[in-house]
């Protein structure tokens, strides 16, 4: 196990000699301080990845079990799990600071450099060479893969001014410009989308990784690199793109699949966590928890949906940016009617269709109807199913009789919520059901305008009633024609849930 790092920084290898701490690490590699590391916040219970929801239990395991047997790993996932932050989040499990020879490209080990600038500076200049301290985040090295990287991007090239100007052999490794990978050395490296890269520079990594060395413009080069390599790839890319190239595959000693949240509340979470809605406004904004659950729906649903393409998968930043539009409108709204608190309505979540529409990839069946068609009726799911887990069994039949006697109501988005709390309060029933979504009689204006408007959309998205395109809600026959049927987002089992909740809310 690590003990404390030294508060005294040597300045030279004679110093640095003297210090047990560094000369008991002196043969250890990356992988061998990053195991070592783990274990001992393994040992005292502490979160490994804050931040990361969801994989406690299946991912964050796997990455624990490649990392302690220190292996070379790629997580394979859709878009938007989370896997370059995972990634990323490595170089808090290193040393805060190591220390390695000063003005070397290789950021060489002091004890054995690896570059022959290193071994001849300790040569030429023994306990006196001089010791750089390179902090944590600067052992972390990144590139998304294009098919225009070179070998000379990731490797490094000859540099022929290098050697015209020092007098060397083109030849000479000490005339090699150095590309990312060796200048990640006694790091990490990671490379996003990994079968996007040309199998020739897949080839220059596995002979990294196999036999530490690379031929250079048909020059052999000796780099024994300490690295670790950590990839990233979707599974579309595998035919779509690309593909990762067999002895690299068979090399690459742990293969980790990421996933989106399993269930709601763990999507909330992250949303929750990542969206920009706690901001400075001259509107106090309240999210209720039901839009949270909406928003967080639309996802959930259009990962099931038969017209959205799930080869591409639909990221987690579509509730996050959904969110944000939200608030946004809301906050527009507010400070249009003059209201100094705000609480989003589900016309919020209509009003960020955009935030949708972009993060979808749409099959055939979806492309004849049109991005917008598919996203209003997500949206209209997930406002049903969020209404069904709150109001199951709940007896609406005086709110409807009330609509069926002919009353009908216009919500306007341009009034303060005291008046549309007045509108909704002329609606037989309709404000004394708010408290199924937690919201009282003692609620501001804003929340009980948006929980009266959300019970009325849920009516709406179960048949029960009818609203037009200009927000009119009236009884189901009288507006027929702007009923459209519940989307069955869940590959024809959520329109059969809709007609069965249909018969619970009697």
């Amino acid at each position: 196990m690590p003990t404390t790092l030294p508060a005294i920084r040597p300045a030279t290898l004679g110093e640095l000699k003297r210090e047990t701490y560094w000369v008991e690490r002196a043969g250890w590699s990356v992988k061998d301080e990053l195991r070592a590391n783990l274990l001992a916040k393994l040992a005292t219970g502490e979160t490994l990845f804050p931040g990361v929801l969801g994989y406690e239990d299946t991912v964050v395991p796997q990455v624990v079990n490649a990392m302690l047997s220190r292996h070379n790993f790629i997580l394979l996932g859709l878009r938007g799990q989370a896997k370059t932050r995972l990634i990323r989040m490595l170089t808090t499990l290193m040393d805060p600071v190591i220390p390695v020879l000063a003005g070397t490209e290789l950021r060489d080990n002091p004890f054995a450099p690896v570059s022959r600038a290193g071994r001849e500076l300790v040569a030429a200049q023994g306990d006196s060479a001089p010791i750089a301290w390179l902090p944590a985040s600067a052992r972390y090295v990144e590139k998304l893969a294009t098919p225009d990287v070179t070998i000379a991007d990731m490797i490094g090239d000859l540099d022929p001014i290098k050697a015209a100007r020092r007098g060397q052999d083109i030849g000479d490794e000490l005339t090699i410009h150095y590309g990312l990978l060796p200048r990640a050395n006694r790091g990490i490296f990671s490379i996003n989308e990994l079968p996007d890269l040309a199998g020739k520079i897949q080839v220059g990594l596995f002979n990294i990784m196999q036999e530490g060395d690379v031929q250079i413009k048909g020059y052999p080069v000796r780099l024994p690199l300490d690295v670790l390599l950590v990839f990233t790839a979707n599974p579309e890319d595998y035919t779509a793109r690309g593909k990762i190239i067999t002895p690299l595959k068979d090399r690459i000693g742990s293969e980790i699949r990421t996933h989106y949240p399993a269930e709601l509340e763990q999507g909330i979470a992250i949303t929750a966590q990542e969206s920009w809605t706690a901001r400075t406004s001259p509107v106090a904004m309240e999210v209720p928890a039901y839009i949270r659950e909406v928003v967080e729906q639309i996802a959930f649903l259009a990962r099931e949906d038969k017209k959205v393409d799930k080869r591409s998968g639909v990221s987690q930043r579509l509730p996050i940016s959904v969110l944000e539009n939200v608030v946004s409108n809301a906050e527009r709204r507010a400070l249009k009617a003059g209201d100094t608190e705000a609480a989003p309505r589900m016309l919020d979540i209509y009003a960020a269709l955009p935030s949708i529409t972009g993060k979808i990839e749409l099959e055939y069946e979806g492309e004849l109807k049109g991005s917008e068609h598919v996203a209003r009726e997500l949206v209209r799911a997930a406002i049903g199913r969020v209404f069904t887990q709150h109001f199951d069994g709940v007896n609406f039949n005086g709110v409807v009789q009330w609509f069926d006697l002919g009353g009908t109501v216009q919500l306007d988005d341009s009034v303060n919520a005291a008046t549309m709390v007045n509108q909704l309060g002329a609606i037989q029933g309709l404000l004394e059901k708010t408290a199924g979504l937690g919201i009282g009689r003692n609620a501001t204006d804003a929340l009980r305008a948006s929980a009266g408007e959300t019970i009325l959309e849920g009516l709406y998205a179960h048949r029960r009633i009818s609203r037009t395109e200009e927000r009119v809600f009236a009884a189901d026959d009288k507006l027929r024609g702007g009923s459209d049927e519940l989307s069955s987002s869940s590959g024809g089992g959520e329109g059969r849930k809709n007609r069965e909740s249909k018969r619970n809310f009697q």
